[in-house]
């Protein structure tokens, strides 16, 4: 599994981290987990909100810091 955090490294993105960190733990998963802070990057997934959580290629969230319970719901989808 390839979840992205796309966002400049604000408080937030940072948080959502935390936070996606802490879900895959707790399901026991194994996922890559990558920081994007490349604005043009950002740009061409058309979010312009940070943070945006994407998981597989696929936009789950675009401008909020979603809590752990609710990204493990998001990963066992």
């Amino acid at each position: 599994m390839k979840i992205e955090i796309l966002g400049p490294g604000c408080e937030k993105c940072l948080e959502l981290e935390k936070n996606v960190k802490q879900a895959v733990k707790e399901l026991g998963m194994s996922a890559e987990i990558l920081k994007v802070k490349d604005v043009k990057e950002i740009a061409n997934y058309g979010a312009m909100s940070p943070p945006v959580l994407i998981v597989d290629g696929d936009v789950k969230s675009i401008g909020y810091v979603l809590a752990t319970e609710y990204i493990k719901k998001l990963l066992m989808e």
